[in-house]
């Protein structure tokens, strides 16, 4: 159904009258409410992967073609003076927000004079809590070791040079524990699912949500660039207090299998998540509409915590290509398009010659010369083969040239997508065009269409069970190699991807790579792949150097053997100060205690 994609009754388009004093808004129970709305406002739209959320578009996975701060970013034109994505600001002001909250809801006489309403008071301020959290990990991510708070109000007007301005980084480690002992007291104040909520309050946080947090930061913390890290020898503050713990941990990786498997086993005794799975219209279940309907079905038995209110209309249209009025602007890279496996569950390229070249994988199935004569299940005749028999995610994920337009229904009825040089949304024709030769569909919603101004307004899911179950085999397999557990888990993924699953383990480097691959496929376009590569301490292999795409300066016809030729399309750089975003320039030099991050 085609609606709105305002809502008067959202919870997060709420938004308290900041004119009020402090008092008044505390002594008022619709006033408090709506300054607790406002603090969820915190939570960023990352809907639109541009200018506005960097995540996907300055990872190894995607291209935009606008000479925009992607662009230069992926070339290295980088500095600490650029102000880049600076979101800094935006969560501690978030903090601040929910810091005030949690120091000046419990006098609330309006609430309390209600029966539950000490109870109300306490879910409150747990909300306040995580949110407070939530933003401390926003900012850990994105920035490493930040400066921890705690519970002080900062008055928003305090001049710089105050010595409460002056406030020196927390370490890492330490960091992490405050985030910890946070998510774990606003647990127990919360309810666990989101079903155990009315309806108008979906968005809100959860137990689970609290748990599935957890999980994404221990398992971030436990990995190379956290977790043993030689290169951070010497980060230190002023005073000399090393900001990141230079010594290996295995323990970390089972502190982060431990926190996934809380929500794997809650999951399981009280059946309050599990994969999404979609059955067609024979009624058999179908891997392709489940995995892509479980971005689109909101509040299905995967999400754990989705956004309500996105700019989703300006991620779609920048999907869509030309013919329907899109700008078709932001296409996969050649070596995601070769992590998706075949329908049979094989991976098709098993790495790359020096001349950038793929090693084919023989017993995959896989070719990438001509063209099909027959059509299959998700392709039709005359197919490129390098799309050729791959597995339902890939086609739910992926446009390719000479495929079909999602939306069949419009006025423009069945349509083939033309990438190559002089086609509908080829480089020949426009500035809007893909330089890899690819677009996405994921998450793109089939009965969208710009070319009618018609989009379907829905939440966009930041937490889902699958990660859960992906981050549980990685910690679990770097912790403890060999455990059933790796193998099925992993395997729960494949079977819902509608790909066979493994028969057996191969050890840990082995199932390391299986699981990488995974997550690299099962997660793609979900702002992961960005983090994951830093973490693993690859990007310098897999963010740098030469990327390639299909040869969008070529090509004639649909068929045209020219345009279906690796070519790379783009050198990138990555530095190795690139790991972590630099401090704004701005707040370095009003705050002398809060040291620079290694390399800018």
């Amino acid at each position: 159904m085609l609606i709105s994609s305002a809502c008067n009754e959202d919870f997060l388009d709420q938004v308290p009258d900041d004119i009020m004093t402090l008092e008044e808004v505390f002594s008022r129970k619709d006033l408090s409410e709506s300054y607790l709305a406002n603090v969820y406002n915190y939570v960023r739209d990352e809907a639109h992967r541009t200018n506005n959320t960097p995540w996907d578009v300055i990872s190894d996975d995607i291209d935009v073609s606008q000479r925009n701060t992607p662009y230069r970013v992926n070339l290295g034109n980088w500095s600490a003076a650029s102000n880049y994505w600076v979101f800094w600001d935006h969560y501690y002001k978030g903090i601040r927000s929910a810091t005030t909250f949690l120091n000046h809801i419990d006098g609330n006489q309006q609430i309390l004079q209600d029966r539950e309403g000490a109870n109300l008071i306490r879910q409150y301020k747990a909300e306040a809590r995580f949110l407070r959290a939530f933003f401390y990990f926003e900012l850990l991510k994105q920035y490493g070791p930040v400066i921890i708070i705690g519970d002080e109000e900062i008055a928003p007007d305090l001049p710089t040079d105050n010595p409460g301005m002056q406030m020196s980084r927390t370490p890492f480690d330490a960091c992490v524990e405050y985030i910890v002992k946070e998510l774990d007291l606003a647990a127990q104040d919360l309810p666990l699912h989101f079903t155990l909520q009315p309806e108008r309050d979906f968005g809100r946080a959860t137990g689970l949500l609290c748990q599935a947090v957890k999980s994404r930061m221990l398992l971030y913390a436990a990995s190379p660039l956290f977790n043993g890290n030689p290169d951070y020898n010497g980060f230190v503050n002023p005073d000399g207090t090393p900001l990141m713990n230079t010594s290996f941990s295995a323990e970390k990786w089972k502190r982060a299998a431990d926190a996934a498997k809380v929500v794997i086993d809650l999951a399981e005794s009280q059946g309050l998540l599990a994969l999404y799975k979609k059955n067609g219209t024979n009624g058999v279940f179908d891997p392709f509409l489940s995995y892509r309907d479980l971005f689109l079905d909101p509040w299905n038995s995967e999400w754990i915590f989705a956004r309500n209110s996105n700019s989703l209309s300006s991620y779609e249209r920048s999907l869509t290509p030309r013919l329907a009025n899109g700008f078709a602007s932001m296409g996969a890279t050649q070596k995601l398009v070769d992590t998706y496996h075949m329908a049979n569950g094989e991976a098709p390229i098993l790495g790359y010659n020096s001349d950038g070249s793929p090693v084919i994988n023989s017993s995959s199935g896989y070719s990438e010369t001509g063209f099909s004569t027959t059509a299959g299940k998700y392709t039709k005749a005359k197919t490129f083969n390098m799309y050729v028999n791959r597995e339902p995610r890939f086609y739910a994920s992926v446009i390719y040239s000479g495929g079909n337009w999602i939306n069949t229904t419009s006025s423009l009825g069945v349509r083939e997508i033309e990438l190559w040089f002089k086609g509908e949304s080829g480089k020949g024709g426009s500035h809007d065009y893909s330089e890899t030769g690819y677009l996405f569909r994921k998450n793109v919603h089939p009965d969208s269409n710009p070319r009618e101004s018609k989009y379907v307004a829905r939440p966009l899911v930041m937490y889902r069970y699958a990660e859960v179950l992906l981050n549980y085999a990685e910690a679990l397999n770097e912790f403890n190699p060999g455990h059933p557990d790796v193998l099925r888990y992993l395997n729960m993924i494949r079977e819902r991807g509608g790909i066979p699953g493994y028969a057996s383990d191969n050890g840990k480097s082995g199932m390391r790579e299986r699981i990488w691959r995974e997550r690299r496929v099962e997660l793609a376009m979900e702002h992961l792949r960005y983090f994951d590569t830093r973490r693993w301490k690859i990007a310098e292999q897999t963010d740098a150097g030469p990327f390639w795409g299909m040869n969008v300066n070529a090509g004639s016809s649909a068929t045209d053997p020219a345009f279906f030729q690796r070519t790379v399309f783009e050198h990138r750089v990555f530095r190795k100060a690139f790991y972590l975003f630099p401090i704004p320039q701005r707040e370095i030099e009003r705050n002398p205690n809060a040291v620079q991050n290694p390399g800018w």
